[in-house]
């Protein structure tokens, strides 16, 4: 069934983005229940369905997350890049009446089985604030790099091609249709579903663990929301090559892994989580890479974002050399 999210022109004028580590942290266990999301996340999900099945609150966020999924737990962050804390505090305060609500919409008589809405709320918090801690914050630097670097490309298509070319580049099963977006469903028939903005407009958010598919809020309560497959989600849990022996003997193996890593954009965070340095030593390494001219930096906030330049990756690409040179 396609979703078509009908927009004012003033609306339009507020379309924004933003990035959700609540909304990631439970489409990521969704994934590791076995419930939801892709393949292209098994090397994640390996590691973390152990660690999840040893939850007591797992059989709780599985009836939860089986199905249709309920709204209270993907609130529209109100700023580009909340905290998880943030996000979290916010669903702690939710209307106990709103969740009941929304159980009941998403899983029908499903949600007489559930816990009343106040413990159900508690439960579920105390829940993901744990698994968040244990499962997605020692990757969250390599996941919002790749959350960053699509912000970055939209930014772009934005400037290039106005929103109609922003919509263009998003989905494939996005269309932007004179003032509505369009969304469609993996069943390309039966009748549409109306979504307005009521002057919210609507914020776009990339996502890793949505891939490869879209998430739109069909009644929201502020601005309307669609979450997107972020680009770039095929290398998010690739390992790095092995650093070559002769690039590591003029460099120095730390250095010679940095540039080898940063053949994708990267956080100093996620680098140190890969070498096993301390961050502080990340960054005494990429300044030496960048007065060389083999690295830049774009900082976004308080993150920045490492990649190659194209003399790192010349660098970086060369095979060893011949015998006898």
């Amino acid at each position: 069934m396609a979703v078509e999210i009908r927009l004012s022109a003033a609306e339009v004028a507020r379309v924004r983005f933003a990035v959700s580590p609540l909304a990631e942290t439970v489409l990521g266990l969704r994934a590791a229940l076995g419930i939801g999301g892709h393949g292209v996340h098994r090397p994640w999900v390996r590691r973390a369905r152990p660690v999840l099945a040893r939850d007591p609150g797992a059989p709780l966020l599985r009836a939860l997350l089986e199905g249709c999924l309920p709204a209270f737990l993907f609130p529209v962050p109100e700023e580009r890049l909340p905290t998880f804390e943030a996000e979290l505090a916010g669903l702690r305060a939710t209307d106990p009446a709103y969740v009941a609500a929304e159980c009941a919409a998403a899983l029908g008589g499903r949600a007489a089985d559930l816990p009343g809405p106040e413990e159900l709320l508690r439960g579920t918090a105390d829940l993901l604030e744990r698994c968040h801690a244990r499962l997605l914050a020692p990757h969250w630097g390599r996941i919002r790099a790749v959350l960053d670097a699509d912000l970055g490309r939209r930014a772009v298509a934005l400037v290039d091609g106005g929103v109609e070319g922003l919509f263009a580049q998003l989905h494939g099963d996005v269309v932007w249709r004179e003032g509505e977006l369009v969304v469609h469903g993996r069943r390309r028939s039966g009748a549409a579903w109306t979504v307005e903005a009521g002057g919210h407009g609507l914020v776009l958010m990339p996502s890793v663990f949505a891939w490869p598919d879209v998430i739109v809020d069909h009644d929201p309560r502020t601005a309307a929301s669609v979450r997107y497959p972020a680009a770039g989600v095929g290398l998010l849990w690739e390992e790095p090559a092995a650093t070559r022996s002769g690039l590591a003997a003029v460099l120095g193996r730390t250095r010679a892994t940095l540039l080898e890593a940063l053949g994708e954009p990267l956080t100093t965070p996620d680098l140190a989580t890969r070498l096993g340095v301390t961050p502080s030593a990340v960054s005494q390494h990429l300044g030496a890479l960048r007065a060389a001219g083999l690295v830049a930096t774009r900082r976004t906030g308080r993150t920045a974002v490492h990649l190659r330049t194209a003399t790192g990756s010349a660098l970086a690409a060369a095979g060893p050399a011949p015998p006898g040179t």
